[in-house]
């Protein structure tokens, strides 16, 4: 069983995202499990307080590292990242960060048994965090959230739904996007007519050769048009 942490000051966030689909599938089948939890039980103080103002002055406020650190203790026991038990990360949601792929998504899936994720919030986070507790910072793209409560929902689901048995067809995830380094090829359904529109007429041959050939040839022809930067990869 793969084992999600979630270090959060928004632990509502995750009761509905967790809890539908492929993720409470894989939850019901025992193949994953992911808790949520709120960052502020690991404070001492009676105000609860997880945040501070920025040594140097600016704008915004920061994660104070205090919590963080007893939060990843309590989770992993251990209280630096070369202590960490075997197949454990510990993650921190950042625009700063990797930028999640598929093979980075894979990785986790294949070689990870227990990950903690940390929600960023505000400015960011203590980086005396970083620096000691974090194996991996990773990003979902190019653009700042107002916390990593979204991106660690699409962390999430990018790998649980690699795990073995998570989704109904074992080759499912097989084919898909960014899979084979290509976009996924056109997919069509019934009708095979509607409003003038054909389905490719090899799709209805029968003819599993030519279909393959065909899908290859249409995911390369999809990738060229809209992601070129793959191809150049």
């Amino acid at each position: 069983m793969l084992r999600f942490d979630i270090i959060t000051i928004f632990p509502e966030f995750f009761s509905e995202a967790i809890d539908c689909g492929i993720l409470r599938r894989a939850r019901n089948a025992g193949l994953v499990e992911i808790t949520a939890h709120d960052l502020r039980q690991w404070t001492t103080d009676k105000h609860h307080v997880i945040d501070d103002r920025p040594f140097g002055g600016g704008d915004g406020m920061v994660l104070k590292p205090e919590p963080i650190f007893t939060a990843v203790e309590a989770l992993t026991g251990a209280s630096r990242r070369e202590d960490f038990p075997a197949k454990t990360r510990v993650m921190l949601l950042s625009p700063q960060g990797q930028v999640l792929s598929q093979p980075l998504a894979q990785k986790i899936a294949e070689n990870t048994a227990h990950v903690v994720l940390i929600c960023g919030r505000y400015e960011g986070v203590d980086e005396r965090v970083a620096e000691v507790l974090i194996t991996d910072e990773i990003s979902i793209g190019d653009y700042v959230l107002s916390g990593g409560e979204p991106a660690a929902t699409v962390v999430i689901d990018a790998v649980v739904r690699l795990l073995p048995g998570a989704l109904g067809s074992e080759t499912s995830a097989v084919f898909e996007s960014f899979s084979e380094g290509l976009l996924d090829h056109p997919q069509y359904t019934r009708p095979p007519e509607f409003r003038g529109m054909k389905v490719p007429e090899v799709l209805l041959s029968g003819n599993h050769a030519e279909i393959e050939r065909w899908r290859k040839e249409a995911a390369i022809a999809k990738t060229r048009r809209k992601r070129p930067d793959l191809l150049k990869e």
